[in-house]
């Protein structure tokens, strides 16, 4: 949050201080433009260090049950549990990572998918039971077919993040579903 506060008067500086124009000042504002910002979920956390998906993957390849490594990545979301936002499932190559907030202390949107966003904490692997799997498909909104399919526990790639940031686009976006949302099931209603 203080980030944005100094960026946001770094900014006004800059509009403030702005002569006519030379090609060093137009730089200069455009590369505050293409600065995201993000609203932060737990511990404030920043951008800075983080490794991209595919990087994260390599250090998951290398990591056996039991192990842990504290990191930061970047990954693009799959899905989040639909019913308080309490996990979410992020790309890390061709697999997912599995990843759930520290001691349960805080949640992300629910409506987040395909977005980029940045998470810190703990990685590891575990092996989830088949009890675990079914909740979790449950919380997902998997249909019950799939949820009784589910016989055998998994090896996954697991996060336990302490800090997550989202894109702050994602947030109004969430807010307009809400909205929508709230709108359908009024004019259901109306229409009973």
């Amino acid at each position: 949050m203080k980030k944005i506060i100094l960026l946001a008067l770094l900014t006004l500086s800059f509009v403030a201080c702005k002569n006519s124009g030379t090609s060093a000042e137009n730089a200069q504002d455009q590369a505050l433009e293409n600065v995201q910002e993000f609203v932060s979920f737990g511990a404030e956390i920043s951008a800075d260090g983080a490794i991209d998906a595919e990087a994260m993957m390599a250090i998951y390849a290398d990591l056996k049950e039991g192990d842990t490594i504290a990191t930061k990545f970047q990954g693009s979301v799959n899905s989040v549990c639909k019913m308080k936002g309490c996990w979410m499932r992020l790309a890390v190559g061709d697999q997912e990572a599995f990843v759930k907030f520290k001691d349960y202390g805080f949640f992300v949107p629910k409506y987040l998918s395909e977005v980029e966003v940045i998470v810190s904490g703990k990685a590891y692997v575990s092996k989830t039971s088949v009890e675990d799997l079914k909740h979790f498909a449950q919380d997902a909104g998997k249909p019950q077919e799939e949820i009784d399919a589910i016989t055998e526990p998994e090896l996954s790639l697991d996060f336990m993040a302490d800090g997550v940031l989202v894109p702050a686009e994602a947030i109004i976006e969430e807010a307009e579903q809400d909205n929508a949302a709230q709108d359908h099931a009024a004019s259901q209603d109306a229409a009973q």
